[in-house]
Protein backbone atom coordinates (compact mmCIF):
# COMPACT_ATOMS: atom_id res chain seq x y z
CA UNK A 1 0.00 0.00 0.00
CA UNK A 2 1.38 3.34 -0.88
CA UNK A 3 1.64 5.92 1.84
CA UNK A 4 0.63 9.26 0.47
CA UNK A 5 -0.16 12.78 0.84
CA UNK A 6 1.18 15.74 -0.93
CA UNK A 7 -0.73 18.46 0.73
CA UNK A 8 -1.82 21.64 -0.89
CA UNK A 9 1.29 22.83 -2.66
CA UNK A 10 2.84 25.22 -0.14
CA UNK A 11 0.65 24.98 2.89
CA UNK A 12 2.85 23.25 5.41
CA UNK A 13 1.03 21.70 8.27
CA UNK A 14 0.80 18.61 10.30
CA UNK A 15 -2.30 16.60 10.78
CA UNK A 16 -3.64 13.18 11.14
CA UNK A 17 -6.97 11.57 11.07
CA UNK A 18 -8.80 9.79 13.82
CA UNK A 19 -9.12 6.01 14.00
CA UNK A 20 -11.39 4.29 11.52
CA UNK A 21 -14.60 6.06 12.42
CA UNK A 22 -17.69 7.26 10.53
CA UNK A 23 -17.87 10.42 8.50
CA UNK A 24 -18.92 13.34 10.71
CA UNK A 25 -21.37 16.20 10.30
CA UNK A 26 -20.20 19.75 9.66
CA UNK A 27 -18.94 21.58 12.73
CA UNK A 28 -19.37 25.27 13.38
CA UNK A 29 -16.06 27.09 13.75
CA UNK A 30 -15.29 30.50 15.18
CA UNK A 31 -12.80 33.36 14.94
CA UNK A 32 -12.04 35.79 12.15
CA UNK A 33 -14.44 35.79 9.22
CA UNK A 34 -12.57 35.00 6.01
CA UNK A 35 -14.57 34.58 2.82
CA UNK A 36 -12.95 32.81 -0.11
CA UNK A 37 -13.22 34.67 -3.37
CA UNK A 38 -13.65 32.77 -6.63
CA UNK A 39 -10.12 33.73 -7.60
CA UNK A 40 -8.78 32.49 -4.29
CA UNK A 41 -10.50 29.17 -4.71
CA UNK A 42 -9.15 28.67 -8.20
CA UNK A 43 -5.65 29.49 -7.08
CA UNK A 44 -6.10 27.10 -4.18
CA UNK A 45 -6.91 24.12 -6.35
CA UNK A 46 -4.25 24.89 -8.92
CA UNK A 47 -1.75 25.31 -6.13
CA UNK A 48 -2.34 21.85 -4.68
CA UNK A 49 -0.32 18.81 -5.69
CA UNK A 50 -1.70 16.90 -3.01
CA UNK A 51 -1.33 14.07 -0.91
CA UNK A 52 -0.97 11.70 -3.82
CA UNK A 53 2.59 12.01 -4.95
CA UNK A 54 3.56 11.15 -1.41
CA UNK A 55 1.28 8.17 -1.52
CA UNK A 56 3.11 6.78 -4.42
CA UNK A 57 6.58 7.42 -3.14
CA UNK A 58 6.64 5.58 0.18
CA UNK A 59 5.60 2.01 0.94
CA UNK A 60 5.29 1.77 4.69
CA UNK A 61 7.00 4.89 5.94
CA UNK A 62 4.86 7.15 8.03
CA UNK A 63 6.54 10.50 8.48
CA UNK A 64 8.46 11.39 5.35
CA UNK A 65 8.37 14.75 3.58
CA UNK A 66 7.68 14.65 -0.15
CA UNK A 67 9.80 16.66 -2.50
CA UNK A 68 8.21 19.78 -3.91
CA UNK A 69 6.11 19.01 -6.99
CA UNK A 70 4.40 22.14 -8.29
CA UNK A 71 1.16 22.10 -10.23
CA UNK A 72 -0.15 25.50 -11.12
CA UNK A 73 1.08 27.95 -8.50
CA UNK A 74 2.17 28.01 -4.86
CA UNK A 75 3.74 24.54 -4.50
CA UNK A 76 3.24 23.00 -1.07
CA UNK A 77 4.32 19.86 0.65
CA UNK A 78 3.09 17.83 3.58
CA UNK A 79 4.51 15.10 5.73
CA UNK A 80 3.26 11.65 4.83
CA UNK A 81 1.46 9.52 7.32
CA UNK A 82 0.15 12.42 9.36
CA UNK A 83 -3.41 11.47 8.48
CA UNK A 84 -3.16 7.69 8.73
CA UNK A 85 -3.90 7.15 12.38
CA UNK A 86 -4.64 3.51 11.66
CA UNK A 87 -1.03 3.03 10.61
CA UNK A 88 1.19 2.27 13.54
CA UNK A 89 4.51 4.00 13.97
CA UNK A 90 7.70 2.52 15.42
CA UNK A 91 9.50 4.55 18.07
CA UNK A 92 13.23 5.06 18.14
CA UNK A 93 14.55 3.20 21.17
CA UNK A 94 17.77 1.35 22.07
CA UNK A 95 18.30 -1.96 20.29
CA UNK A 96 18.04 -3.97 23.53
CA UNK A 97 14.67 -2.44 24.36
CA UNK A 98 11.62 -4.66 23.63
CA UNK A 99 9.87 -1.54 22.38
CA UNK A 100 12.20 -1.49 19.39
CA UNK A 101 9.93 -3.66 17.26
CA UNK A 102 6.69 -2.73 18.96
CA UNK A 103 4.48 -0.31 17.05
CA UNK A 104 2.05 2.20 18.50
CA UNK A 105 -0.43 4.36 16.67
CA UNK A 106 -0.46 8.12 16.80
CA UNK A 107 -1.19 9.44 20.27
CA UNK A 108 0.43 6.46 22.02
CA UNK A 109 3.96 5.54 23.05
CA UNK A 110 5.58 2.23 23.92
CA UNK A 111 6.35 1.39 27.54
CA UNK A 112 7.32 -1.80 29.37
CA UNK A 113 4.96 -3.39 31.86
CA UNK A 114 5.95 -5.13 35.08
CA UNK A 115 6.89 -8.24 33.09
CA UNK A 116 9.11 -6.23 30.76
CA UNK A 117 6.62 -6.66 27.92
CA UNK A 118 6.06 -3.73 25.56
CA UNK A 119 2.64 -2.08 25.68
CA UNK A 120 1.17 1.05 24.10
CA UNK A 121 -0.04 3.76 26.43
CA UNK A 122 -1.44 7.22 25.79
CA UNK A 123 1.22 9.86 25.37
CA UNK A 124 1.17 12.78 27.76
CA UNK A 125 0.41 15.86 25.60
CA UNK A 126 2.96 17.82 27.60
CA UNK A 127 5.72 15.56 26.25
CA UNK A 128 4.98 16.55 22.65
CA UNK A 129 7.61 18.79 21.05
CA UNK A 130 6.72 22.46 21.10
CA UNK A 131 5.37 23.70 17.79
CA UNK A 132 7.65 25.86 15.67
CA UNK A 133 4.88 28.14 14.54
CA UNK A 134 1.23 28.54 13.67
CA UNK A 135 1.66 26.41 10.56
CA UNK A 136 1.91 23.33 12.81
CA UNK A 137 -1.38 24.03 14.57
CA UNK A 138 -4.44 21.91 13.84
CA UNK A 139 -8.11 22.43 14.56
CA UNK A 140 -10.20 19.67 16.13
CA UNK A 141 -13.90 19.10 15.64
CA UNK A 142 -14.29 20.38 19.20
CA UNK A 143 -13.42 23.81 17.76
CA UNK A 144 -10.18 23.85 19.74
CA UNK A 145 -6.77 24.72 18.31
CA UNK A 146 -4.01 22.24 19.18
CA UNK A 147 -0.32 23.16 19.01
CA UNK A 148 0.41 20.20 16.72
CA UNK A 149 -0.97 16.87 15.54
CA UNK A 150 1.02 15.24 18.34
CA UNK A 151 -0.85 17.29 20.95
CA UNK A 152 -4.16 16.54 19.24
CA UNK A 153 -3.78 12.76 19.11
CA UNK A 154 -2.27 12.52 22.56
CA UNK A 155 -5.32 14.39 23.86
CA UNK A 156 -7.70 12.22 21.85
CA UNK A 157 -6.06 9.09 23.23
CA UNK A 158 -6.72 10.19 26.81
CA UNK A 159 -10.41 10.47 25.89
CA UNK A 160 -10.71 6.95 24.45
CA UNK A 161 -13.85 5.20 25.59
CA UNK A 162 -15.73 8.44 26.22
CA UNK A 163 -18.45 10.08 24.15
CA UNK A 164 -16.28 13.15 23.72
CA UNK A 165 -13.37 11.08 22.48
CA UNK A 166 -15.56 9.19 20.01
CA UNK A 167 -16.72 12.42 18.43
CA UNK A 168 -13.35 14.14 18.41
CA UNK A 169 -11.57 14.19 15.05
CA UNK A 170 -9.03 16.40 13.38
CA UNK A 171 -11.06 18.86 11.34
CA UNK A 172 -8.46 20.80 9.38
CA UNK A 173 -4.91 22.07 9.26
CA UNK A 174 -4.23 25.41 10.91
CA UNK A 175 -5.71 27.28 13.87
CA UNK A 176 -9.48 27.17 14.30
CA UNK A 177 -11.22 30.04 12.58
CA UNK A 178 -14.61 31.09 11.30
CA UNK A 179 -15.62 29.08 8.25
CA UNK A 180 -18.20 30.91 6.17
CA UNK A 181 -21.41 29.00 5.36
CA UNK A 182 -21.39 27.28 1.98
CA UNK A 183 -24.16 28.59 -0.25
CA UNK A 184 -25.94 26.36 -2.75
CA UNK A 185 -24.41 28.03 -5.80
CA UNK A 186 -20.93 27.75 -4.26
CA UNK A 187 -21.49 24.06 -3.56
CA UNK A 188 -22.26 23.51 -7.25
CA UNK A 189 -18.96 25.17 -8.19
CA UNK A 190 -16.82 22.98 -5.95
CA UNK A 191 -16.67 19.80 -8.12
CA UNK A 192 -15.84 21.87 -11.22
CA UNK A 193 -12.51 22.94 -9.77
CA UNK A 194 -11.92 19.64 -8.01
CA UNK A 195 -12.30 17.53 -11.15
CA UNK A 196 -9.94 19.74 -13.13
CA UNK A 197 -7.41 19.70 -10.32
CA UNK A 198 -7.46 15.89 -10.05
CA UNK A 199 -6.87 15.60 -13.79
CA UNK A 200 -3.89 17.96 -13.58
CA UNK A 201 -2.44 16.12 -10.56
CA UNK A 202 -2.45 12.88 -12.53
CA UNK A 203 -0.91 14.52 -15.58
CA UNK A 204 1.87 15.98 -13.42
CA UNK A 205 2.57 12.62 -11.81
CA UNK A 206 2.71 11.05 -15.26
CA UNK A 207 5.21 13.66 -16.47
CA UNK A 208 7.45 13.06 -13.46
CA UNK A 209 7.10 9.29 -13.22
CA UNK A 210 10.26 7.81 -14.71
CA UNK A 211 10.60 4.72 -12.52
CA UNK A 212 6.95 3.74 -11.96
CA UNK A 213 7.13 4.90 -8.36
CA UNK A 214 4.24 7.30 -8.71
CA UNK A 215 1.87 5.44 -11.00
CA UNK A 216 1.50 1.80 -12.00
CA UNK A 217 1.87 0.77 -15.62
CA UNK A 218 -1.90 0.43 -16.02
CA UNK A 219 -2.43 3.87 -14.51
CA UNK A 220 0.22 5.38 -16.77
CA UNK A 221 -1.51 3.97 -19.84
CA UNK A 222 -4.78 5.62 -18.85
CA UNK A 223 -3.16 8.94 -17.98
CA UNK A 224 -1.13 8.85 -21.17
CA UNK A 225 -4.35 9.02 -23.19
CA UNK A 226 -5.34 12.14 -21.26
CA UNK A 227 -1.87 13.67 -21.50
CA UNK A 228 -1.64 13.21 -25.27
CA UNK A 229 -5.18 14.36 -26.01
CA UNK A 230 -4.95 17.65 -27.92
CA UNK A 231 -8.30 18.72 -26.51
CA UNK A 232 -7.06 18.58 -22.92
CA UNK A 233 -7.59 21.79 -20.99
CA UNK A 234 -4.19 22.87 -19.70
CA UNK A 235 -3.69 23.72 -16.02
CA UNK A 236 -4.52 27.31 -15.13
CA UNK A 237 -6.92 29.64 -13.36
CA UNK A 238 -9.91 28.97 -15.58
CA UNK A 239 -13.37 30.45 -15.24
CA UNK A 240 -16.14 28.25 -13.92
CA UNK A 241 -17.88 28.56 -17.27
CA UNK A 242 -14.84 27.16 -19.08
CA UNK A 243 -14.48 24.31 -16.59
CA UNK A 244 -18.13 23.39 -17.00
CA UNK A 245 -17.86 23.54 -20.79
CA UNK A 246 -14.74 21.37 -20.81
CA UNK A 247 -16.37 18.75 -18.59
CA UNK A 248 -19.30 18.56 -20.96
CA UNK A 249 -17.18 18.37 -24.13
CA UNK A 250 -14.34 16.21 -22.77
CA UNK A 251 -16.22 14.18 -20.18
CA UNK A 252 -14.21 10.98 -20.72
CA UNK A 253 -11.00 12.66 -19.53
CA UNK A 254 -12.46 13.05 -16.05
CA UNK A 255 -13.72 9.51 -15.43
CA UNK A 256 -10.40 7.95 -14.46
CA UNK A 257 -9.12 10.84 -12.26
CA UNK A 258 -12.29 10.66 -10.13
CA UNK A 259 -11.93 6.88 -9.73
CA UNK A 260 -8.20 7.19 -9.05
CA UNK A 261 -8.79 9.65 -6.24
CA UNK A 262 -11.25 7.29 -4.59
CA UNK A 263 -8.70 4.48 -4.75
CA UNK A 264 -6.00 6.63 -3.16
CA UNK A 265 -8.27 7.46 -0.24
CA UNK A 266 -9.74 3.98 0.27
CA UNK A 267 -6.80 2.47 2.14
CA UNK A 268 -7.61 1.62 5.76
CA UNK A 269 -9.13 -0.81 5.01
CA UNK A 270 -9.63 -1.19 1.27
CA UNK A 271 -13.33 -1.97 1.37
CA UNK A 272 -14.99 0.24 -1.25
CA UNK A 273 -16.10 2.84 1.28
CA UNK A 274 -14.55 6.07 2.52
CA UNK A 275 -14.68 6.77 6.24
CA UNK A 276 -13.93 9.98 8.11
CA UNK A 277 -10.37 8.75 8.63
CA UNK A 278 -9.80 7.99 4.97
CA UNK A 279 -11.21 11.35 3.85
CA UNK A 280 -9.02 13.30 6.25
CA UNK A 281 -5.96 13.59 3.95
CA UNK A 282 -8.15 15.37 1.43
CA UNK A 283 -10.46 17.31 3.73
CA UNK A 284 -7.99 18.64 6.29
CA UNK A 285 -5.80 20.64 3.88
CA UNK A 286 -8.76 21.87 1.81
CA UNK A 287 -11.15 23.20 4.45
CA UNK A 288 -9.21 26.41 5.26
CA UNK A 289 -9.13 27.25 1.53
CA UNK A 290 -12.46 25.84 0.36
CA UNK A 291 -15.27 26.55 2.78
CA UNK A 292 -17.64 24.19 0.94
CA UNK A 293 -15.43 21.15 1.57
CA UNK A 294 -17.31 19.82 4.61
CA UNK A 295 -20.75 20.35 3.13
CA UNK A 296 -19.68 18.75 -0.15
CA UNK A 297 -18.46 15.52 1.44
CA UNK A 298 -21.40 15.41 3.82
CA UNK A 299 -23.77 15.67 0.87
CA UNK A 300 -21.86 12.92 -0.96
CA UNK A 301 -23.09 10.51 1.68
CA UNK A 302 -26.46 10.24 -0.05
CA UNK A 303 -27.84 7.43 2.12
CA UNK A 304 -26.50 9.07 5.30
CA UNK A 305 -24.82 5.88 6.52
CA UNK A 306 -21.65 7.76 7.53
CA UNK A 307 -19.61 6.26 4.68
CA UNK A 308 -19.17 7.28 1.05
CA UNK A 309 -19.42 4.43 -1.45
CA UNK A 310 -17.88 4.56 -4.92
CA UNK A 311 -21.20 5.22 -6.65
CA UNK A 312 -21.92 8.08 -4.24
CA UNK A 313 -18.44 9.51 -4.79
CA UNK A 314 -18.73 9.32 -8.57
CA UNK A 315 -22.18 10.92 -8.52
CA UNK A 316 -20.83 13.84 -6.48
CA UNK A 317 -18.35 14.57 -9.27
CA UNK A 318 -20.89 14.23 -12.06
CA UNK A 319 -19.77 10.80 -13.31
CA UNK A 320 -22.65 8.92 -14.91
CA UNK A 321 -23.87 5.72 -13.30
CA UNK A 322 -22.98 3.60 -16.34
CA UNK A 323 -19.38 4.84 -16.18
CA UNK A 324 -18.75 3.83 -12.55
CA UNK A 325 -16.26 0.96 -12.69
CA UNK A 326 -14.59 -0.61 -9.66
CA UNK A 327 -11.79 -1.89 -11.88
CA UNK A 328 -10.65 1.70 -12.43
CA UNK A 329 -9.68 2.11 -8.77
CA UNK A 330 -7.49 -1.00 -8.55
Amino acid sequence: MKVWIIFLLCLAGKALAAPQEPFEEEFELIEDHEKNSAEGKLAGFNGLIFVHQAIAEEEAVVDEVIEETPVGSNPVQVETGEFDEAIEVAEEVPADNPCLNHHCKKGKVCELDDSNNPICVCQDPSTCPASNGEFEHVCGTDNKTYDSSCHFFATKCTLEGTKKGHKLHLDYIGPCKYIAPCLDNELNEFPLRMRDWLKNVLVTLYERDEDNNLLTEKQKLRVKKIFENEKRLQAGDHTLELLAHDFEKNYNMYIFPVHWQFGQLDQHPIDGYLSHTELAPLRAPLIPMEHCTTRFFTQCDADNDKYIALDEWASCFGIKEQDVDKDLII
